[in-house]
């Protein structure tokens, strides 16, 4: 059996253990430039300080306009470059993978100063504005943006790209009956995402895994069912996604969601088993043993910790403690665990 604070290898990636922080929007670009800034800096680096082994960075944007505010991370242009090399950089000196999840908002901007755009004419609700329609042409420029936002990363070193195929943005978009209303080929639910998965891929290096989250539900039934979700997940793979990170909802405003410890897991460990893919999984996962028990069980491959997270940077190391784990900190944090350091802590 797979334990929580074993390592997890994926092509060219080894993670030191199988606990990921899940990318969490912190809408704290202040300047609006897209960059990475302070604030940032110290959000990450505390985590990979507490023991993290892949941290996820928030949803960052591959265009301008791709944005849900103007106060999100961008990956548009190269001079976005050095402040996230800054925190890749940093984050390796403390044992830390660092990935980073690219994406466009799409129909879901918020701030006045962007434009909304989407699959099709059809605003997420009557808070939010109808988007422009994407014409063939704008596609493939989309597409052109992921690309080149994924080598922007790639030269910031980080060690996996994930794109956002969830909670309303815009690939998942492009999946929904919801939101994709369109009579030509990006009729088809994942025509885009292939075609973004692809793009990514090229500028990628060979041994460099790309995750894909994903959202296993839409809570209507008017959208797609989860069995409908393992049919294109099953063609994301086939065009070179290598692991998925399963989450649900987003892209239906009236959806009904029961929350509870773990309610999302079932679905990446069904994935897991159909797929014959490595999953992670996300929601509520903030009991170390319940995340324990999810890895040990073989349901995921590992666990992302949102919320639980935030409240507490050394979650991983946390649950080290708790479940007698290796806890894995700098020198300086050695006098604090005396149960593994006593004998090297010379200070």
């Amino acid at each position: 059996m797979a334990e929580l604070f074993e390592p997890f290898q994926l092509k060219g990636l080894t993670v030191k253990n199988r606990i990921m922080m899940s990318p969490m929007c912190q809408y704290s670009v202040w300047d609006k430039d897209g960059a990475p800034n302070e604030w940032h800096y110290v959000h990450y680096i505390s985590r990979a300080v507490g023991g993290v082994g892949l941290v996820m960075i928030e949803m960052t944007d591959v265009v301008p306009d791709g944005r849900i505010t103007v106060y999100d991370l961008g990956i548009w242009d190269d001079s976005h470059i050095p402040a996230f090399r800054r925190i890749v950089d940093t984050g390796h000196t403390y044992g830390a993978k660092i990935g980073i999840q690219i994406a466009h908002a799409g129909r879901k901007a918020e701030s006045p100063e962007l434009k909304p755009e989407g699959p099709s004419a059809i605003a997420f609700s009557d808070k939010y504005r109808v988007p422009h329609a994407l014409s063939r042409d704008e596609v493939k420029r989309v597409v052109e943006a992921f690309a080149q936002g994924a080598r922007r990363a790639v030269a910031a070193g980080v060690d996996t790209v994930e794109l956002h195929g969830a909670h309303g943005y815009l690939i998942n978009q492009f999946m929904s009956p919801l939101s994709n209303q369109r009579q030509d080929e990006y009729g088809e639910p994942t025509r885009f995402g292939v075609e973004v998965v692809e793009a990514v891929k090229s500028v990628m290096p060979a041994d460099m895994p790309l995750l894909m989250r994903l959202s296993a539900t839409e809570y209507d039934e008017r959208g797609y069912n989860f069995d409908q979700l393992l049919d294109m997940a099953r063609v994301y793979r086939n065009h070179g996604v290598d692991m998925f990170d399963i989450s649900t909802g987003g892209n239906a405003v009236a959806a009904r969601i029961h929350e509870f410890p773990g309610y999302q897991a079932p679905y990446a460990a069904q994935m897991r088993r159909d797929l014959n893919v490595p999953v992670i999984s996300v929601g509520r996962l903030e009991s170390f043993d319940l995340s324990a028990y999810l890895v040990e069980r073989e349901e995921v491959d590992m666990v992302a910790i949102a919320r639980g997270m935030l409240k507490d940077p050394y979650w991983a190391n946390s649950a080290a403690l708790h479940l007698n784990g290796q806890v894995q900190v700098p020198p300086e944090y050695y006098r604090a665990f005396p149960r593994w350091f006593s004998q090297k802590d010379s200070r």
